[in-house]
């Protein structure tokens, strides 16, 4: 059950190495950039670690219906990392879970729906953009399928991402 939730994190975790320091994923974006993309109140932005994982940079939020994470991180390899997004789609499809992805030029977005059996996972839209070596991402999940925020709304704030990263 926990596998989507692993699998997300996973695809965001193979394609990185460690990143530069300090932590700039809180960086990417404001939290009135978030609210107004969710249309509700989110709380401040705070820096996450993952022990003995520095390889990413990540920065959380929250509102009522939604948890949002920021993250960025080095790439190991251009066709090795967009093999490992692919492949981690296609397990979660496998797994039962509908999958939409857009690509806009260097921005990909997809939205997760889990198969009925692990709605409590959550409804999954990220945006990722590529830039040089480096790939940023915002990701919102929330509880209610009904709450699922649309890539029409997620993929502006990738475009703040892709101004914002160096």
């Amino acid at each position: 059950m926990r596998r989507i939730a692993m699998l997300v994190l996973t695809i965001g975790l193979a394609v990185s190495t460690r990143a530069a320091e300090p932590n700039q994923a809180c960086a990417l974006l404001t939290t009135a950039e978030l609210e107004a993309a969710l249309g509700a109140t989110v709380s401040p932005l705070a820096a996450q670690e993952i022990p003995g994982k520095a390889t990413v940079q990540m920065c959380t939020t929250k509102s009522a219906n939604a948890r949002v994470l920021l993250r960025i991180a080095k790439m190991k390899g251009g066709a090795g990392s967009s093999n490992a997004a692919a492949e981690g789609i296609e397990v979660a499809r496998q797994m039962g879970a509908q999958v939409d992805v857009k690509t806009f030029g260097p921005i990909t977005c997809s939205t997760m729906i889990p198969p009925k059996n692990m709605e409590q996972m959550g409804f999954n839209t990220t945006c990722s953009v590529v830039k040089g070596t480096t790939v940023a991402a915002v990701e919102i999940t929330t509880k209610a399928r009904k709450d699922l925020v649309p890539i029409e709304k997620v993929h502006p704030l990738a475009g703040k991402i892709a101004a914002r990263v160096h």
